[in-house]
């Protein structure tokens, strides 16, 4: 096996590695602070698209974790990208937050239910039967099914909650079309993270709690990949997937180090 380039970038889940139900992970500053330090090329990746960017740096700031709007990469924005590169100012039906709706006002997009080119899915703890069946109708009626990323539960203080790929199931279910899921695992959005910081895969590291998502994106992108031990995937719980992570380590902490 070839030996891997020195890392030059880092790109870094946020829930379960930077942070556990919104307290800072211990080391989670230290390894920001060292990254701004240093200059090098950085971004915090989350497939949740209920929030901006802007939302999400003052979250981190609240928690002590300084990290610039322009160092945020959120499935929202990785959908948006997706849709103004395949179909510049379209229209789109949206089921989401903020985070969604506002990265597709900002590439133009038109948010209508009247004949739209997609219907767009993402991440609310609002999710409308109402809306849902508009959804329905509008994807057996041609419009193109896309969905912010495949997570189907998310994390809350009192258990999971069903997340944006369970509801996508159910459409998927009524309609018999499958979304194109713009998020992680899909190589995709760490391809235009990449982009977006002006990296490259061979010399950049990709660290997640997940192996569904974090680790299998960043194979399949061609980065060093990281599984940290505080967040989904337990040791036991590695061996079940027929890939590994370069590198398993018990926090972000033991990266510091690394950069």
């Amino acid at each position: 096996m070839a030996e891997r380039k020195p890392i030059e970038s880092w790109l870094t889940d946020m829930d379960g590695v930077l942070i556990h139900e919104g307290v800072p992970i211990p080391g989670a500053d230290a390894f920001i602070r060292k990254l701004r330090d240093t200059g090098k090329p950085f971004l915090v990746l989350t497939n949740n698209s209920i929030y901006t960017a802007r939302d999400l740096h003052a979250r981190l700031a609240r928690m002590g974790l300084d990290v610039p709007v322009e160092n945020i990469w959120t499935s929202a924005l990785a959908t948006a990208q997706f849709l103004d590169d395949q179909r510049p100012g379209g229209t789109a039906y949206v089921i989401g937050e903020a985070g969604l709706t506002t990265a597709l006002h900002d590439i133009g997009y038109v948010l209508t239910d009247h004949d739209p080119d997609y219907v767009v899915l993402g991440e609310t703890r609002t999710y409308s039967f109402e809306a849902l069946t508009k959804a329905i109708r509008l994807i057996n009626g041609g419009a193109r099914f896309i969905c912010t990323n495949p997570d189907e539960t998310g994390p809350s203080t009192e258990g999971p909650l069903p997340a944006t790929g369970s509801v996508a199931a159910l459409i998927t279910k009524a309609t018999g079309k499958d979304p194109y899921f713009a998020g992680k695992p899909n190589p995709l959005m760490m391809r235009t993270g990449l982009n977006a910081i002006g990296a490259h895969s061979e010399t950049s590291a990709m660290i997640g709690d997940r192996m569904d998502t974090d680790v299998l994106a960043g194979l399949e992108a061609g980065m060093e990949t990281f599984l940290v031990l505080t967040g989904v995937t337990t040791p036991d719980g590695i061996d079940r997937y027929p890939f590994r992570p370069s590198t398993v380590v018990d926090s972000i902490a033991d990266l510091v180090d690394r950069i």
